[in-house]
């Protein structure tokens, strides 16, 4: 037996139940496959995995009904400091701070864990009779069909809808049988994730050091506790992940510093392998790609879920203008709207950040003394550093009504 609904969403992380949610919310019915567990992610205790929210961000989960559920749990990031580093050593004396008192809107974002976000989506997902989830189940198969999108299940079980959303990740498995190619390169990096306990509060500062091998990033939770996301190359990625706790601890504690006084580790310790990875297209005949099925990039300015929710905000906008207008919403044509929209944003913004990794991963003194004058540079001129202090809280350019907290 095959079941028709408006959308189906494959990838039920956090861009699916988003775009979910913003599109029920107009009406349409949709279908979300996960792969996991839903109700075991949701239950699950700390684990280190925690995101950066850019303001925009925030907004989009306000206008979608969420952030009351996570607002005690979200830390603000009231300033950003980045600098110039090596491990064991001062930092560079030219530096970046982003104060939010500089920007009409603060803060600059907010550091929120992924059980947090997930338990609330979760929630809203079952609470919405229009939104029916699936776990435990993955897409096999894809047809396209007169008017329709035909996908076959794991389970055995068809569904048809008008349109497919591959919300799949970076191998997306939706971008692939719609004929799909991808662009990228990998970077030599492995980021080794992880939570950390402090003596000393953080005062809501979010710090970038660029070391030679990679960038380290410190982002204050809630409490006197941060998460730091550490790119090293991946031959001594795979030694560090192999070291005990202890181990680890004395390697990271010259790299962190003692600004925050005696650190010591807070849950699990993940490694992942660091690459770019660009969809040649946003959308074909019924099919339209989200977050890093679109787009996978490296995590130095934390822009991996903001990117997402960029594309969730401006495809829900787009399927639902054209439902309120009796358009068919899993034409080509009205999915290159969307494409035309966010392909060139999210790409630009992927390519920065490539250019970005390039020039601080590594030690060359000329480099090294050119970077830190730019920073100094940036730093020292306001309209400029306010512009990038927009541009990191998403709130440069036109933006999706989502993205200014409205309903669409």
């Amino acid at each position: 037996m095959t079941q028709v609904h408006d959308v189906l969403i494959a990838g039920g992380g956090l861009n699916g139940p988003a775009l979910a949610l913003a599109l029920a919310g107009a009406g349409l019915s949709v279908t979300v496959i996960d792969t996991a567990p839903a109700q075991r992610r949701a239950d699950d205790a700390f684990d280190g995995r925690a995101y950066a929210l850019a303001l925009a961000s925030q907004k989009l989960l306000a206008a979608l009904g969420l952030w009351p559920a996570v607002a005690a749990q979200a830390q603000p990031i009231n300033d950003v400091k980045a600098f110039d580093g090596r491990p064991g050593e001062g930092a560079a004396p030219f530096f970046l701070h982003f104060d939010s008192r500089e920007l009409d809107q603060k803060p600059v974002g907010y550091m929120l864990e992924d059980r947090f976000l997930y338990r609330a989506f979760l929630a809203a997902m079952q609470a919405n009779p229009l939104i029916t989830l699936i776990s435990e189940t993955s897409v096999v198969a894809q047809e396209v069909l007169p008017g329709a999108i035909r996908v076959t299940l794991s389970n055995g079980e068809s569904l048809s809808g008008r349109v497919l959303i591959g919300a799949d990740g970076r191998r997306s498995g939706v971008a692939e049988r719609a004929g799909i190619g991808r662009e990228g390169w990998g970077y030599g990096q492995t980021a080794l994730v992880a939570a950390l306990a402090h003596e000393k509060p953080h005062e809501g500062i979010a710090y970038q050091l660029f070391m030679p091998n990679g960038p380290l990033a410190i982002l204050p939770l809630t409490g006197n506790r941060s998460s730091i996301v550490w790119s090293e190359t991946d031959a001594n990625a795979a030694v560090i992940a192999t070291l005990s706790d202890d181990d680890f601890m004395e390697l990271v504690r010259p790299r962190f510093g003692d600004f925050l006084g005696r650190i010591s580790l807070v849950g699990p310790r993940f490694s992942y392998p660091l690459n770019l990875t660009l969809a040649r297209a946003y959308a074909a005949d019924r099919v339209a790609l989200v977050g890093d099925a679109a787009h996978g990039v490296h995590p130095i300015a934390g822009q991996g879920l903001n990117l997402g929710l960029r594309d969730v905000a401006a495809l829900a906008e787009v399927l639902i203008g054209a439902m309120r207008r009796g358009e068919d919403i899993g034409s080509i044509h009205t999915l290159e709207r969307y494409q035309l929209w966010r392909r060139f944003d999210a790409t630009t913004l992927a390519l920065g950040m490539d250019t970005v990794n390039k020039l601080f991963s590594n030690d060359n003194p000329i480099l090294r003394a050119g970077r830190d004058l730019g920073m100094g540079l940036v730093q020292a001129i306001g309209p400029l550093r306010r512009g990038f202090m927009r541009q990191a809280a998403g709130l440069a350019g036109p933006q999706p009504k989502l993205l200014q907290g409205r309903q669409i």
